[in-house]
């Protein structure tokens, strides 16, 4: 919460532009020290089956400190609060064990400019003896006004601030409608979830995203969501473990977020071959998320 405290604060008056500049910082834990029995609560909360070698998503939570300094920093361009997890991509080369004690980088790569605003790529590395054995690159969007070739003109007070205006608010319908709009490209379901309106506050207990949209409809109201929405690293971590991917191998896994899981709901997982998704809403016609899964000799 400290950060988070200070990302408001540092986020106040910023101008998100893909013309920004980045810092060069390079934020470095040197031996991460892993709690087993920390571990062992994620995999129950987001449904991995073991806990050694580490679940794929686990040293994203282990580096999402780091990049919440690194994003909360005067100096990284985009407000931290409001930022949308848009993309992600997981590389894992080797397995990590809880006895571990990985290295951790993590750093900006560099700011693009998205029909919606402004993206940042944030990357965080795993290394074992200095062996790069996981690697993760997640893109977090600032929404702002953009003009028609995507350059920024100016951020808005919304964007400034991290609390939705109306234009943020029906840029958000606008997403919904996109999402549903794909549901022609469906796939077959083969599981179906109930969450239930604390999955959001026992997901910020074992991966330490105290995002206040998370956890009670009045704070998710406060920030111009109508109600509770699930963490994306929550729906991503979920499908991942229902693909079965052993870490034990070389496995890619990637996805990107569509749509915000609202709480609570019933969501459906689809699956056929190396792609998932997660659809909600009616008749699953709101398309959450869609994702891959490779093996090294699939790649």
């Amino acid at each position: 919460m400290p950060t988070l405290g200070k990302g408001v604060l540092t986020g106040m008056g910023k101008r998100p532009s893909p013309g920004a500049r980045l810092p060069g910082t390079r934020l470095v834990l040197p031996a991460a020290r892993i709690d087993e029995a920390l571990v062992i609560r994620y995999a129950r909360v987001c449904g991995f089956r073991e806990t050694d070698p580490l679940p794929i998503t686990y040293p994203h939570i282990l580096g999402f400190p780091l990049a919440a300094r690194l994003m909360a920093d005067r100096d990284f361009p985009l407000p931290m609060l409001g930022l949308v997890h848009t993309r992600i991509r997981i590389v894992q080369h080797k397995p990590l064990s809880p006895t571990d004690r990985p290295e951790l980088t993590v750093y900006a790569a560099g700011l693009a400019a998205h029909r919606r605003g402004t993206e940042a790529e944030i990357v965080t590395e795993a290394r074992l003896d200095g062996e790069l054995v996981w690697e993760d690159r997640s893109s977090y969007l600032a929404r702002h006004r953009t003009s028609p070739d995507g350059a920024a003109p100016g951020a808005d007070a919304s964007a400034a601030s991290g609390v939705p205006a109306a234009s943020a608010m029906a840029t958000k319908a606008a997403d919904r409608a996109s999402a549903t709009a794909e549901r022609a490209k469906s796939l077959p379901g083969a599981a179906r979830w109930p969450l239930d309106p604390a999955l959001g506050r026992r997901h910020a207990g074992v991966s330490g995203d105290y995002n206040p949209i998370h956890l009670y409809p009045l704070t998710a109201r406060a920030l111009g969501f109508p109600g509770t929405i699930a963490h994306g690293m929550w729906t991503f971590a979920r499908c991942v473990a229902e693909t079965g991917a052993s870490p034990a191998k070389g496995v890619t896994v990637q996805a990107e977020f569509k749509a915000p899981v609202p709480l609570p709901s019933h969501v459906t997982y689809g699956r056929l071959g190396t792609d998932f998704e997660l659809r909600g809403g009616r008749d699953g016609a709101l398309l959450h998320l869609t994702g891959k899964v490779t093996t090294s000799h699939e790649s």
